[in-house]
């Protein structure tokens, strides 16, 4: 996501804290909320293991990774044939070998020659966990309006520490984050903030990054 950064409006003059415990009203994270942040979260994680998935099998050098396995696969098929003879006591026919090989190599080249269909069935699946991801955020954009950006309006400049502390800490630093980052980037918040990498990482990474930045990320709001 893009951060929006103006090195006038943010000085440290506009953005001191008062660390003085608070004594307002909380926000309340409905039940709905916190249904669709989980929702959010699965569908992205989900995303993460396809697109791993995807490049693993399906990408540029996947033609490479598939003959390593298939080799792999030659291996195990030797190994297993001859711990079989040696445990069960009974001798195979010199035929056999070639006979379970050739299946495989049958079984590689049919699984190669539906390798596109395969991979537009896993960009299809892709395709629909980003829509779902998508829609469980915008769901997540309206609630968040009606409980934390309020209080977040009414008492900032606020850190996302506090904010996190404000929530009760019932909402992911990194979901808190997203939803945020989309009132600055409609100009309703600035933001000073230390540079970090969170938003590319999965839930849990995410989570501990941020962690160590919270106090340092400080949105400040602009109505």
């Amino acid at each position: 996501m893009t951060l929006v950064y103006d090195p006038k409006k943010l000085d440290n003059n506009n953005f001191d804290i008062d660390q003085s415990p608070r004594v307002e009203p909380r926000p309340i994270i409905c039940d709905q909320l916190r249904a669709r942040e989980q929702q959010w979260c699965h569908a992205r994680k989900r995303i993460s293991t396809l697109q791993e998935r995807q490049m693993f099998w399906y990408g540029d050098n996947s033609s490479i990774m598939w003959l390593l396995w298939q080799l792999v696969a030659y291996v195990v098929a030797a190994i297993i044939l001859m711990l079989s003879t040696r445990l069960l006591g009974f001798s195979l026919s010199v035929w056999v070998y070639p006979l379970v090989f050739g299946l495989q190599t049958i079984l590689f080249f049919v699984l190669l020659h539906k390798k596109g269909r395969l991979a537009n069935r896993i960009q299809t699946i892709l395709t629909k966990t980003e829509m779902t991801c998508k829609q469980a955020f915008n769901e997540m954009d309206v609630l968040a309006k009606d409980s934390v950006f309020p209080d977040v309006h009414a008492n900032s400049p606020l850190s996302l520490k506090c904010i996190y502390e404000r929530c009760e800490a019932q909402l992911h630093l990194i979901t808190l984050r997203c939803l945020l980052q989309k009132e600055v980037e409609a100009g309703r918040m600035i933001i000073k903030q230390k540079r970090v990498d969170a938003d590319v990482l999965p839930i849990d990474l995410a989570d501990e990054d941020l962690i160590e930045h919270a106090s340092e990320i400080i949105y400040k709001s602009t109505l």
